[in-house]
């Protein structure tokens, strides 16, 4: 319980440096701060979540949301299956600084024997903790537009032979729930 206690002290000092003290959010960050510490997940050791869990599928949503704004098809991509999901936290994470948006190339990065769609600039690490997703997935591409900015859960896979195309994906996902907060600084696509 004195964990828990200084982790909830820790919680609002850091709310307080952002000008945002509350006592609700407070309470509910000592929620969620209990939560984390009675939970299977401890620090530094990732563990295996079922992938039809609703914040594994919030994050690969978030990861197919980059890939999507990473790239240049006309067509939307979303998650067709998640195969493996597992979860690491609370920890320190790590946040893009310096321009708005990601750093484009017409070619994606080789990276491993994959290819990283969007790479960050200047990172560096917030003071605050949160959970890691690490995510392998297949997404595959849609017959919606991305001029048409339909919701994702409305777009149906193609039907077309031709315009058929899938992705095996690796992507990590920093969670901060309390700030409602994702980044996914790993997308490789294959």
């Amino acid at each position: 319980m004195r964990r828990a206690r200084e982790l909830l002290a820790f919680c609002c000092l850091v709310l307080s440096t952002t000008g945002r003290p509350s006592r609700v959010l407070c309470f509910s960050l000592s929620d969620f701060c209990a939560q984390t510490l009675n939970s299977d997940v401890k620090p530094g050791f990732p563990k295996t979540i079922n992938p039809n869990d609703s914040a594994v599928l919030k994050a690969a949503r978030h990861s197919v949301e980059r890939f999507n704004n990473c790239t240049n098809d006309i067509f939307l991509f979303k998650e067709s299956h998640i195969s493996r999901a597992l979860v690491q936290g609370p920890s320190l994470l790590m946040e893009s600084s310096g321009q708005e948006g990601n750093v484009l190339d017409t070619e994606p990065q080789s990276h491993l024997g994959t290819k990283n769609w969007c790479h960050e600039q200047d990172q560096h690490e917030w003071i605050v903790k949160g959970l890691k997703y690490m995510l392998d997935m297949e997404i595959g591409r849609t017959s919606c537009k991305k001029t048409q900015h339909p919701s994702l859960d409305n777009c149906d896979f193609q039907t077309n032979h031709t315009l058929q195309r899938t992705f095996s994906c690796y992507s990590e996902v920093w969670v901060i729930p309390w700030l409602q907060r994702f980044e996914v600084p790993v997308l490789h696509c294959q």
